[in-house]
């Protein structure tokens, strides 16, 4: 049976996601779990517009709006969720830059905590 990874919510993510409608609540909170156990939620993608492979995106529309969580599971031992939001672009598709500079920070913040917390000596 698969371990379940522990997961760790970064900055204000586990508020945010709190406050969102209750269908996309339990929709990013069922994608997450499978994420624990080692499986690749449904709809799961790498979130591109230049962010590293490996922060992935789960996005789910409800009453007109659209919301996103970004995670990864870059690191062998654990799950960080990196940001939850409700995506407003007013620059057409993509996602705006001051949503995309939080998970960025927000990575590197998941990169030091991992370290400190989970990485065994010798690993990279």
């Amino acid at each position: 049976m698969p371990v379940r990874k522990p997961i760790h919510f970064m900055g204000s993510s586990k508020k945010d996601i709190g406050t969102l409608p209750e269908d996309v609540k339990d929709a990013f909170g069922s994608a997450l779990l499978d994420a624990q156990y080692g499986d690749t939620p449904d709809g799961a993608r790498p979130f591109g517009e230049g962010l590293p492979r490996t922060v992935m995106k789960l996005a789910e529309d409800d009453d007109g709006d659209r919301y996103r969580a970004a995670y990864t599971v870059a690191f062998p031992r654990a799950v960080y969720v990196l940001h939850v939001f409700q995506k407003k672009s007013k620059s057409g598709i993509g996602t705006p830059e001051r949503d995309k500079d939080v998970i960025r920070s927000r990575l590197k913040a998941a990169e030091a905590h991992y370290a400190l917390n989970y990485r065994r000596p010798g690993e990279p």
